[in-house]
Protein backbone atom coordinates (compact mmCIF):
# COMPACT_ATOMS: atom_id res chain seq x y z
CA UNK A 1 0.00 0.00 0.00
CA UNK A 2 1.14 3.25 -1.10
CA UNK A 3 1.44 5.80 1.64
CA UNK A 4 -0.91 8.35 -0.01
CA UNK A 5 -3.31 5.30 0.51
CA UNK A 6 -3.35 4.95 4.32
CA UNK A 7 -6.44 4.97 5.15
CA UNK A 8 -6.37 8.05 7.52
CA UNK A 9 -5.36 10.02 5.14
CA UNK A 10 -7.45 9.19 2.60
CA UNK A 11 -10.49 10.03 5.02
CA UNK A 12 -9.31 13.32 6.48
CA UNK A 13 -8.48 14.10 2.31
CA UNK A 14 -12.43 13.44 1.97
CA UNK A 15 -13.88 15.07 5.25
CA UNK A 16 -11.97 18.37 3.91
CA UNK A 17 -13.10 17.95 -0.04
CA UNK A 18 -16.71 17.86 1.00
CA UNK A 19 -16.53 20.21 3.79
CA UNK A 20 -15.28 22.39 0.82
CA UNK A 21 -17.98 21.55 -1.40
CA UNK A 22 -20.99 21.64 0.67
CA UNK A 23 -20.34 24.80 1.89
CA UNK A 24 -19.66 26.62 -1.83
CA UNK A 25 -22.56 24.68 -2.37
CA UNK A 26 -24.20 27.01 0.17
CA UNK A 27 -22.28 30.08 -0.02
CA UNK A 28 -23.79 30.29 -3.55
CA UNK A 29 -27.18 29.78 -2.16
CA UNK A 30 -26.86 32.54 0.00
CA UNK A 31 -25.24 34.87 -2.24
CA UNK A 32 -27.87 34.06 -5.45
CA UNK A 33 -30.44 35.25 -2.73
CA UNK A 34 -29.05 38.37 -2.09
CA UNK A 35 -28.17 39.30 -5.51
CA UNK A 36 -32.22 38.41 -6.47
CA UNK A 37 -33.30 40.20 -3.25
CA UNK A 38 -35.41 43.79 -3.68
CA UNK A 39 -33.36 45.02 -1.80
CA UNK A 40 -30.60 44.52 -3.35
CA UNK A 41 -28.80 46.74 -6.15
CA UNK A 42 -28.47 43.49 -8.05
CA UNK A 43 -31.36 43.59 -9.00
CA UNK A 44 -31.12 46.47 -11.13
CA UNK A 45 -32.57 46.04 -14.79
CA UNK A 46 -30.77 49.03 -15.71
CA UNK A 47 -28.78 48.99 -18.83
CA UNK A 48 -25.97 50.84 -17.66
CA UNK A 49 -23.91 48.40 -15.64
CA UNK A 50 -21.55 49.47 -12.60
CA UNK A 51 -18.15 49.82 -12.26
CA UNK A 52 -16.06 46.77 -10.64
CA UNK A 53 -14.93 48.75 -8.18
CA UNK A 54 -18.38 50.83 -7.62
CA UNK A 55 -21.32 47.98 -7.44
CA UNK A 56 -22.18 46.38 -4.41
CA UNK A 57 -22.31 43.11 -5.93
CA UNK A 58 -18.55 42.64 -6.84
CA UNK A 59 -16.58 41.02 -6.52
CA UNK A 60 -19.16 38.21 -8.03
CA UNK A 61 -19.32 35.19 -6.54
CA UNK A 62 -17.72 31.82 -8.00
CA UNK A 63 -20.23 30.59 -9.98
CA UNK A 64 -22.54 27.01 -9.32
CA UNK A 65 -23.16 25.83 -12.51
CA UNK A 66 -26.82 24.58 -11.16
CA UNK A 67 -27.55 23.59 -14.81
CA UNK A 68 -24.89 21.21 -14.84
CA UNK A 69 -25.71 19.83 -11.03
CA UNK A 70 -29.33 19.62 -12.40
CA UNK A 71 -28.55 16.97 -15.74
CA UNK A 72 -26.12 14.99 -13.33
CA UNK A 73 -28.94 14.39 -11.10
CA UNK A 74 -31.02 13.24 -13.92
CA UNK A 75 -28.46 11.38 -15.34
CA UNK A 76 -28.54 9.83 -12.08
CA UNK A 77 -31.86 9.04 -11.66
CA UNK A 78 -33.75 11.67 -10.43
CA UNK A 79 -37.09 13.01 -11.35
CA UNK A 80 -37.68 16.41 -11.70
CA UNK A 81 -40.72 15.76 -9.04
CA UNK A 82 -38.22 14.47 -6.63
CA UNK A 83 -36.05 17.06 -7.47
CA UNK A 84 -38.77 20.12 -7.09
CA UNK A 85 -39.76 19.82 -3.68
CA UNK A 86 -35.84 19.68 -2.12
CA UNK A 87 -34.02 22.59 -0.29
CA UNK A 88 -31.82 24.88 -2.17
CA UNK A 89 -28.93 23.44 -0.17
CA UNK A 90 -29.20 19.69 -1.25
CA UNK A 91 -26.84 18.41 -3.71
CA UNK A 92 -26.43 15.36 -5.39
CA UNK A 93 -22.82 14.76 -4.92
CA UNK A 94 -23.60 10.96 -6.24
CA UNK A 95 -23.89 8.51 -9.03
CA UNK A 96 -27.20 7.08 -8.91
CA UNK A 97 -30.58 7.08 -7.20
CA UNK A 98 -30.60 4.48 -5.31
CA UNK A 99 -33.89 5.23 -3.38
CA UNK A 100 -36.20 4.55 -7.54
CA UNK A 101 -34.76 0.93 -6.94
CA UNK A 102 -36.14 0.34 -3.24
CA UNK A 103 -39.04 -1.92 -2.63
CA UNK A 104 -39.37 -0.26 0.75
CA UNK A 105 -42.50 -1.01 2.59
CA UNK A 106 -44.25 1.69 5.11
CA UNK A 107 -43.35 1.70 8.47
CA UNK A 108 -39.70 0.14 7.88
CA UNK A 109 -36.08 1.75 9.05
CA UNK A 110 -33.69 2.72 6.20
CA UNK A 111 -30.18 3.85 7.05
CA UNK A 112 -28.18 6.00 4.25
CA UNK A 113 -24.30 5.71 4.56
CA UNK A 114 -22.46 8.81 3.59
CA UNK A 115 -25.71 11.12 3.56
CA UNK A 116 -24.51 13.66 2.74
CA UNK A 117 -26.85 17.30 2.24
CA UNK A 118 -30.00 14.76 2.66
CA UNK A 119 -31.50 14.32 -0.79
CA UNK A 120 -31.96 10.65 -0.79
CA UNK A 121 -32.59 10.71 2.94
CA UNK A 122 -35.12 12.61 2.31
CA UNK A 123 -36.85 10.90 -0.20
CA UNK A 124 -36.22 7.74 1.81
CA UNK A 125 -37.89 9.05 4.62
CA UNK A 126 -40.96 10.14 2.20
CA UNK A 127 -41.39 6.41 1.19
CA UNK A 128 -41.34 4.91 4.53
CA UNK A 129 -43.75 7.03 6.10
CA UNK A 130 -44.77 8.45 9.21
CA UNK A 131 -44.24 4.82 11.08
CA UNK A 132 -41.20 4.13 9.46
CA UNK A 133 -37.80 5.89 10.21
CA UNK A 134 -34.44 7.01 7.91
CA UNK A 135 -31.26 7.33 9.08
CA UNK A 136 -28.28 9.28 7.67
CA UNK A 137 -24.49 8.60 8.69
CA UNK A 138 -21.53 11.08 7.84
CA UNK A 139 -18.29 11.59 8.64
CA UNK A 140 -18.26 15.28 7.77
CA UNK A 141 -19.51 17.81 10.26
CA UNK A 142 -20.54 20.03 7.49
CA UNK A 143 -22.48 17.75 5.91
CA UNK A 144 -24.36 16.80 8.83
CA UNK A 145 -25.12 20.56 9.68
CA UNK A 146 -26.53 21.24 6.65
CA UNK A 147 -28.02 18.13 6.13
CA UNK A 148 -30.20 18.49 9.43
CA UNK A 149 -31.11 21.86 8.33
CA UNK A 150 -32.70 20.36 5.31
CA UNK A 151 -34.21 18.03 7.21
CA UNK A 152 -36.72 20.57 8.94
CA UNK A 153 -36.67 22.82 6.06
CA UNK A 154 -38.38 19.89 4.37
CA UNK A 155 -40.43 18.94 6.93
CA UNK A 156 -39.47 15.71 7.30
CA UNK A 157 -39.90 14.30 10.79
CA UNK A 158 -38.80 10.78 10.82
CA UNK A 159 -35.01 11.17 9.83
CA UNK A 160 -32.05 12.00 11.71
CA UNK A 161 -28.55 12.03 11.03
CA UNK A 162 -25.72 10.25 13.08
CA UNK A 163 -22.09 11.05 12.90
CA UNK A 164 -19.87 8.50 12.41
CA UNK A 165 -17.68 6.41 9.69
CA UNK A 166 -19.08 3.34 7.85
CA UNK A 167 -16.41 0.88 9.03
CA UNK A 168 -17.91 1.27 12.46
CA UNK A 169 -21.25 2.42 12.41
CA UNK A 170 -23.31 4.34 15.46
CA UNK A 171 -25.96 1.17 15.13
CA UNK A 172 -27.07 -1.21 17.13
CA UNK A 173 -27.12 -4.67 15.85
CA UNK A 174 -30.25 -5.52 13.68
CA UNK A 175 -31.34 -2.19 13.62
CA UNK A 176 -32.38 -1.40 9.99
CA UNK A 177 -34.60 -2.75 6.95
CA UNK A 178 -32.88 -1.48 4.21
CA UNK A 179 -29.61 0.00 3.46
CA UNK A 180 -28.67 2.50 0.92
CA UNK A 181 -25.64 4.25 -0.37
CA UNK A 182 -25.46 6.24 -3.09
CA UNK A 183 -21.55 6.25 -4.58
CA UNK A 184 -19.91 6.16 -0.98
CA UNK A 185 -18.63 2.77 -0.39
CA UNK A 186 -16.03 3.13 -3.15
CA UNK A 187 -14.17 6.19 -0.95
CA UNK A 188 -13.90 3.65 1.93
CA UNK A 189 -10.47 2.11 2.00
CA UNK A 190 -11.65 -0.73 4.14
CA UNK A 191 -14.64 -1.78 2.35
CA UNK A 192 -14.33 -5.45 3.73
CA UNK A 193 -15.04 -3.75 7.14
CA UNK A 194 -17.84 -1.69 5.76
CA UNK A 195 -19.92 -5.04 4.14
CA UNK A 196 -18.92 -6.28 7.47
CA UNK A 197 -20.79 -3.57 9.31
CA UNK A 198 -23.69 -3.41 6.93
CA UNK A 199 -24.50 -7.05 7.42
CA UNK A 200 -24.29 -6.55 11.29
CA UNK A 201 -26.89 -3.75 11.34
CA UNK A 202 -29.16 -5.18 9.22
CA UNK A 203 -32.09 -7.39 10.34
CA UNK A 204 -32.29 -11.01 9.08
CA UNK A 205 -34.09 -10.91 5.82
CA UNK A 206 -32.88 -6.90 5.32
CA UNK A 207 -31.50 -5.67 2.05
CA UNK A 208 -29.43 -3.69 0.73
CA UNK A 209 -29.94 -1.46 -2.53
CA UNK A 210 -26.53 0.71 -3.44
CA UNK A 211 -25.67 2.79 -6.36
CA UNK A 212 -21.71 2.78 -6.34
CA UNK A 213 -18.39 3.30 -8.67
CA UNK A 214 -16.73 -0.02 -9.86
CA UNK A 215 -13.85 -0.22 -12.61
CA UNK A 216 -13.00 -2.16 -15.34
CA UNK A 217 -9.29 -3.14 -15.77
CA UNK A 218 -8.29 0.60 -14.71
CA UNK A 219 -4.11 0.91 -14.31
CA UNK A 220 -2.81 1.24 -11.09
CA UNK A 221 -0.93 4.12 -11.44
CA UNK A 222 -4.28 6.03 -11.17
CA UNK A 223 -4.94 4.22 -8.07
CA UNK A 224 -1.62 5.66 -5.95
CA UNK A 225 -3.06 9.46 -6.07
CA UNK A 226 -5.50 10.29 -3.23
CA UNK A 227 -6.81 13.15 -5.30
CA UNK A 228 -8.55 10.33 -7.49
CA UNK A 229 -9.32 8.45 -4.44
CA UNK A 230 -11.66 11.59 -3.62
CA UNK A 231 -12.72 11.75 -7.13
CA UNK A 232 -14.42 8.30 -6.50
CA UNK A 233 -12.69 6.85 -8.79
CA UNK A 234 -9.24 5.51 -7.49
CA UNK A 235 -10.87 4.11 -4.51
CA UNK A 236 -13.58 2.26 -6.75
CA UNK A 237 -12.84 -1.86 -7.16
CA UNK A 238 -13.30 -4.17 -10.10
CA UNK A 239 -17.29 -5.61 -10.37
CA UNK A 240 -16.01 -8.74 -9.29
CA UNK A 241 -13.91 -7.64 -6.31
CA UNK A 242 -17.18 -6.13 -5.25
CA UNK A 243 -19.45 -8.85 -5.24
CA UNK A 244 -16.65 -11.25 -3.80
CA UNK A 245 -16.57 -8.90 -0.58
CA UNK A 246 -20.30 -8.52 0.05
CA UNK A 247 -20.81 -12.18 -0.34
CA UNK A 248 -17.86 -12.88 2.53
CA UNK A 249 -19.72 -10.70 4.80
CA UNK A 250 -22.63 -12.96 4.53
CA UNK A 251 -24.70 -11.48 2.04
CA UNK A 252 -26.89 -13.55 -0.14
CA UNK A 253 -28.51 -13.04 -3.66
CA UNK A 254 -25.94 -10.61 -4.58
CA UNK A 255 -26.53 -8.98 -8.28
CA UNK A 256 -25.53 -6.20 -10.18
CA UNK A 257 -29.29 -4.96 -11.42
CA UNK A 258 -28.10 -1.91 -13.33
CA UNK A 259 -25.00 -0.86 -15.44
CA UNK A 260 -23.47 2.21 -16.90
CA UNK A 261 -19.88 2.58 -18.67
CA UNK A 262 -18.67 6.01 -18.73
CA UNK A 263 -17.71 7.08 -22.07
CA UNK A 264 -15.20 9.99 -21.89
CA UNK A 265 -18.12 12.79 -21.52
CA UNK A 266 -19.82 11.36 -18.54
CA UNK A 267 -16.69 10.81 -16.86
CA UNK A 268 -15.86 14.30 -17.31
CA UNK A 269 -18.72 14.82 -16.03
CA UNK A 270 -18.64 12.97 -12.82
CA UNK A 271 -15.38 13.94 -11.82
CA UNK A 272 -16.39 17.46 -12.11
CA UNK A 273 -16.78 19.18 -9.10
CA UNK A 274 -20.33 20.95 -9.72
CA UNK A 275 -22.09 17.68 -10.51
CA UNK A 276 -20.46 14.71 -8.78
CA UNK A 277 -17.94 13.51 -6.76
CA UNK A 278 -15.53 15.58 -8.20
CA UNK A 279 -11.32 15.97 -7.16
CA UNK A 280 -9.66 17.71 -5.31
CA UNK A 281 -6.39 19.05 -3.92
CA UNK A 282 -3.28 16.93 -5.82
CA UNK A 283 -5.12 15.82 -8.73
CA UNK A 284 -6.96 17.67 -11.53
CA UNK A 285 -8.84 15.43 -13.12
CA UNK A 286 -8.77 16.28 -16.74
CA UNK A 287 -10.46 16.00 -20.25
CA UNK A 288 -6.86 14.08 -21.22
CA UNK A 289 -7.81 11.40 -18.41
CA UNK A 290 -11.36 11.10 -19.43
CA UNK A 291 -10.50 9.81 -22.46
CA UNK A 292 -7.87 7.90 -20.83
CA UNK A 293 -10.31 5.88 -18.61
CA UNK A 294 -12.99 5.96 -20.91
CA UNK A 295 -14.62 2.88 -20.63
CA UNK A 296 -12.51 1.95 -17.82
CA UNK A 297 -15.47 3.03 -15.14
CA UNK A 298 -18.79 2.34 -14.27
CA UNK A 299 -21.64 3.11 -12.06
CA UNK A 300 -23.32 0.17 -10.66
CA UNK A 301 -26.30 -0.71 -9.13
CA UNK A 302 -25.94 -3.52 -6.55
CA UNK A 303 -28.89 -5.43 -4.64
CA UNK A 304 -28.16 -8.02 -1.50
CA UNK A 305 -29.79 -9.46 0.85
CA UNK A 306 -28.76 -11.19 4.50
CA UNK A 307 -30.35 -14.30 5.32
CA UNK A 308 -32.94 -14.84 7.41
CA UNK A 309 -36.25 -13.37 8.37
CA UNK A 310 -39.89 -13.85 7.10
Amino acid sequence: MSEHKAPKDIKEKIKDHYAKAINLKVQNVTDSLQMTSTNSCCSSTDDKKESTESSCCSPQPVEFDKEAAERFAKMAGYTDEQLADMPGTVSSFGCGNPVAFMKVKPGEVVLDLGSGSGLDLILAAKKVGDTGKAIGLDMTDAMIDVCRKNLVTAGIKNAEVRKGEMEKMPVVDSEVDWIISNCVINLSPEKEQVFAEAFRVLKPGGQVMVSDIVTIGLPDEFRSDIGAWVGCIAGAVEEDEYISLMQKAGFTDVEVTEKLVYDSSSLAAMANDNCGCGTDGDRTFSLEDADKYAGKVATVRVYAKKPGGC
